[in-house]
């Protein structure tokens, strides 16, 4: 892994388990206050309790969205159902848009997360 991506997380254990039962796999680390996953491409998903951040933290979750790209719209389906049977808030269903399909979650914490395909010429 050269790559990764930091969460800033109230509770790492808590949204160590919520993106296992999500991403369906485990972290290659855990500990109280971080865990991290290794996703398919090879970026890093970190996940750091904010209260041991230096320098502190000073935006809440949601104002930024991580992009989970799949193949095709049926993938998006599948993701979609699956995350919501594994508890993932959703904010927005299965939505055809200008670029594909695409459904959107939040964690725990507000972090927005997005599955999306880009439908050709998208």
């Amino acid at each position: 892994m050269s790559n990764s991506i930091l969460l800033y997380v109230k509770d790492a254990a808590a949204s160590g388990r919520y993106y296992e039962r999500i991403l369906g796999q485990k972290p290659v680390e855990a500990s109280p206050t971080f865990v991290i996953f290794v996703l398919k491409s090879g970026l890093g998903l970190g996940l750091w309790g904010r209260d041991g951040v230096e320098p502190a933290p000073s935006v809440p979750g949601g104002g930024s969205e991580i992009g989970f790209k799949v193949d095709s719209a049926a993938e998006v389906d599948q993701w979609h159902a699956e995350w919501r049977a594994n508890g993932a808030a959703i904010l927005m269903p299965p939505t055809e848009l200008d670029f594909g399909r695409s459904f959107v979650a939040a964690d725990p914490d507000g972090h927005r997360l997005r599955v999306y395909t880009v439908t050709d010429g998208g």
